[in-house]
């Protein structure tokens, strides 16, 4: 039990600037999690550090705290070295789905626990569970077992996994609160070191379809993360990605597993397949394999094998045909010209009024739904060439869908120069 404070005097010092003391961070993430601390006071206090920001021992000193509310995993005896990869969340980003297998097809443990959607941004979890009998519940012993034998692993965090950051999070989802960048680093690194990883890459997206919108703040929040996991004995690095356009042409559940399909088979789209590439290497490299080849993996069937195995172990078929919608509708271009822009965020929220996200976690979510683009910026179009398809089961969500579809695509005399995939890496 942690030395007692009033909640009231640490909101107050928060909110006149003031550093909080090891102490104080410690009790109020206990007396938050056991409900002594009420939601209204840690809505002030999460208010009170959006505005005034924390020191990096404040952010470490919280992070610890939200591990210690709850387990930590222990997969030393897994007898692989284990790395994981966390992404910030974009429109179309899938490369979990391909990029666990491929690792672990080399020996590697991935032990990913993974999300739900929410908003205009997919889940990993939601698009696995578009695979007929794939379970994403799986039990500490079950999980560390899928380690031992198929190396690869994505399901759900087990309650009792930094149980203080489950209920913070949500808090700050409804109270204004989720841009505060502590919180966001906190938050992810909390989760990840309790999981018991060896080591850690982070794709931290920047752009429209991003949550960090700005270069200079996805920098902020992948330094602080990278300090964050290198305090705590976890090999860490992260690289910043684009997320202004789609990560490949599709954006959905059951399509993005379709797709990601198509990359373990050795195709694929060129952006989708740059990134699972890019991350594998650093994965590959912090457990200590830097001359691995994921390329040759994803040529000679290597990863598919590892992606039917990891499918098999947690109840899925690798064979069965995914959802299809009921409703299909063809966006055309209405002029000729170059495909100027394809806005990530506007993409993603017509895929979310399809069916294919939720507004609320407690929604249920399409597996059919979503968008599958037919045009990449910087490709001419003839006036009435198919841009994108929308796909629904439900008719009455097609024309407001379509309508923020029809908003995100520019077609124009030119496309102007868009950044590289990888924009920076920050160890």
């Amino acid at each position: 039990m942690t030395q007692g404070f009033a909640a009231v005097d640490v909101i107050r010092a928060k909110r006149d600037g003031h550093e909080l003391s090891d102490a104080q961070i410690d009790w109020v993430i206990d007396a938050y999690t056991r409900g002594t601390v009420a939601d209204e006071q840690m809505s002030a206090l999460a208010m009170a550090i959006l505005l005034n920001g924390m020191t990096p021992a404040e952010i470490a000193r919280w992070t610890a705290a939200m591990i210690a509310s709850g387990e930590r995993l222990d997969l030393s005896g897994v007898g692989r070295p284990t790395v994981d990869k966390h992404s910030t969340g974009g429109v179309g980003d899938k490369i979990t789905l391909p990029l666990a297998p491929l690792v672990a097809s080399f020996g590697v443990a991935v032990p990913q626990l993974s999300g739900r959607g929410l908003g205009h941004t997919g889940g990993t979890l939601d698009k696995l569970e578009a695979i007929p009998g794939f379970r994403t519940r799986l039990g500490a012993d079950e999980f560390a077992d899928q380690l031992r034998t198929v190396g690869a692993a994505v399901c759900a965090a087990s309650d009792a996994l930094a149980p203080a950051d489950r209920k913070l999070y949500a808090l700050r989802d409804v109270t204004g609160t989720v841009e505060s960048i502590p919180l966001i680093a906190s938050s992810i690194m909390s989760k990840k070191i309790a999981e018991g990883t060896g080591a850690l890459v982070l794709d931290v997206k920047v752009g429209s379809g991003a949550f960090m919108k700005d270069v200079g703040s996805a920098r902020e929040l992948a330094r602080t993360m990278v300090e964050l996991g290198g305090a705590a004995g976890v090999r860490t690095v992260a690289l910043l990605t684009d997320m202004s356009v789609p990560l490949g042409l599709a954006v959905g559940n059951g399509i993005e597993v379709a797709e990601s399909v198509q990359v373990l088979a050795g195709g694929g789209p060129a952006d989708v397949v740059e990134l699972t590439l890019a991350l594998a290497r650093e994965m590959l490299a912090a457990a200590g394999l830097p001359d691995a080849d994921p390329e040759g993996a994803l040529a000679t069937g290597k990863a598919m094998d590892a992606w039917r195995a990891m499918v098999v172990a947690q109840g899925g078929d690798p064979d069965a045909p995914l959802p299809t919608p009921k409703e299909v509708e063809l966006l055309r271009a209405e002029s000729s010209g170059v495909v100027a822009g394809l806005d990530a965020y506007g993409v993603g929220v017509a895929a979310w009024r399809a069916g294919a996200g939720r507004a609320r976690k407690e929604d249920p979510v399409s597996a059919a739904a979503g968008v599958l683009l037919h045009r990449r910026p910087g490709e001419w179009v003839e006036r009435g060439d198919v841009l994108a398809e929308l796909r629904a089961d439900d008719p009455a969500r097609i024309p407001a869908a379509l309508a923020d579809l029809r908003a995100a695509v520019t077609v124009a005399d030119a496309a102007p120069e868009r950044p590289p995939l990888v924009i920076d890496r920050i160890a």
